[in-house]
């Protein structure tokens, strides 16, 4: 397969001007994601970061500021209930005022099909891809092309049910990613053989998970009161 090469030696960004850019996209990443993502990347820069969903480029500007070389992998279908006939054109357009649009090789395709045909080694996967438990689980398949020590973030693994469901599922099974802990919703996985106790750390986050629930149905409900007893000050799903 022949990759998309982004141009490195453009400047990389500090985390600052990075997030500076970042927080004016409308996305669903808190600036301690968005740190753990930066500082995630920057350690495997000039490394390949595959991105599993993109969106309108929030994370994807954190990740290619870092100085790592960036695969954006998103269909953007115009019928998913957050996007939009021009959300593809979006991201692009902030990918370029924030000055990392060279770095990023944007893939209009979907994860199971662009992992098909990939071939070269990878350094950092982030998954943040559709949240139903088989495409996040079948998302996971990427880290084959990871070594070991190398890192897995799922984002919205402990308030999604989907994601959630994968994550425990994943934890039951796998011989293959050890659960490091989490930054809110975004959880860290590293490679390697996971002990017993890395996979009862999963279960341990269970009541987070379940309090975020309870938000999510508050705020249906239009008791945001009431969520707000349980710690959750934003308008939007927990994250």
């Amino acid at each position: 397969m022949l990759c998309g090469v982004p141009d490195l030696s453009v400047p990389l960004l500090d985390f600052e001007a990075a997030w500076s850019s970042a927080r004016q996209v409308d996305g669903w990443l808190t600036e301690a994601q968005a740190r753990m993502l930066y500082d995630s990347a920057r350690a495997v820069a000039p490394g390949r970061v595959v991105e599993i969903g993109s969106h309108l480029g929030r994370s994807t500007i954190m990740l290619a500021a870092s100085g790592a070389a960036v695969t954006a992998v998103d269909p953007f279908p115009g019928d998913w209930r957050y996007g939009r006939s021009d959300t593809e054109q979006r991201l692009r357009s902030h990918l370029a005022g924030a000055g990392v649009d060279t770095r990023v090789d944007v893939r209009v395709a979907t994860s199971r099909t662009t992992r098909a045909d990939w071939s070269e080694p990878v350094r950092l996967v982030y998954v943040d891809g559709k949240h139903d438990m088989w495409s996040c689980l079948d998302d996971l398949r990427w880290s084959r092309f990871l070594r070991v020590g190398d890192v897995v973030l799922v984002h919205d693994a402990f308030s999604s049910l989907g994601v959630t469901s994968a994550v425990l599922c994943d934890a039951a099974i796998t011989d293959r990613h050890r659960y490091a802990g989490r930054t809110g919703s975004m959880a860290r996985f590293e490679i390697s053989r996971p002990a017993l106790r890395d996979r009862l750390r999963v279960l341990r986050e269970l009541p987070w998970f379940v309090r975020n629930l309870v938000v999510k149905v508050l705020l249906r409900l239009h008791l945001r009161p009431i969520a707000r007893l349980l710690g959750h000050r934003d308008t939007a799903d927990p994250y």
